[in-house]
This record gives structure tokens, sequence and C-alpha cells, in this order.
């Protein structure tokens, strides 16, 4: 299978998941785009690595996946903690939370 489909594919999926951020108020639908953008561009890593003949861009999407797994836990805990004091997710709420 030819690399361009893969690099229009990592194109397609970061730009849902940008799309996704900008247009959703959801706190974990945003978490699950920004989520979609991070393995668009480790797909991205692993498709030039796989061009190019070199691995070290596989050690990158390593440590991007360790990122993305320390970011959701983070994540999730903030948005359990927004929804025990407000009993929402949506993040327009959080300005409530200034006070």
């Amino acid at each position: 299978m030819p690399s361009n489909y893969y690099l229009f594919l990592s194109l397609a999926l970061f730009c849902i998941g940008v799309m996704g951020v900008l247009m959703r108020r959801n706190a974990i639908i945003i978490l699950m785009c920004i989520e979609l953008m991070l393995n668009a561009v480790n797909l991205l890593l692993v498709t030039f690595s796989r061009m190019y003949q070199d691995s070290n861009a596989q050690l990158f999407v390593f440590f991007i996946m360790v990122v993305a797994a320390a970011e959701v836990s983070v994540g999730l805990s903030i948005i359990v903690l927004m929804y025990r004091k407000v009993r929402s997710i949506d993040v327009n709420i959080l300005n409530r939370l200034k006070n």
C-alpha cells in the first residue's frame, strides 16, 4: 500500500480532531478529539519512519503514547472534579469556577 494513503488518512484524522476540539463543548469529547490528533501524529511519524527506513521516529511515537496516557489520566480527573462541583461537563461553565 502506498505511503500517500497513510498520509491522507493522518491528515483526515487530524482535521477531524481539530474540528471536534473547536466545535464541541463537551469536555470528554474534546479530550477524545485531542487523543485523535495525537494518534494522527503517531500514524504520520510511523509512515515517515517506514518511508525513510529510519526507526528513530518510532521512539517518538512511544513517547507520544506515554504523554497521551498521562494526559488522559489528568484530563479525566479534572473532568470528574468539575462534574462533582458543577454537575455538568460543559466547558462553558468553567468560567463559574473562577470564584
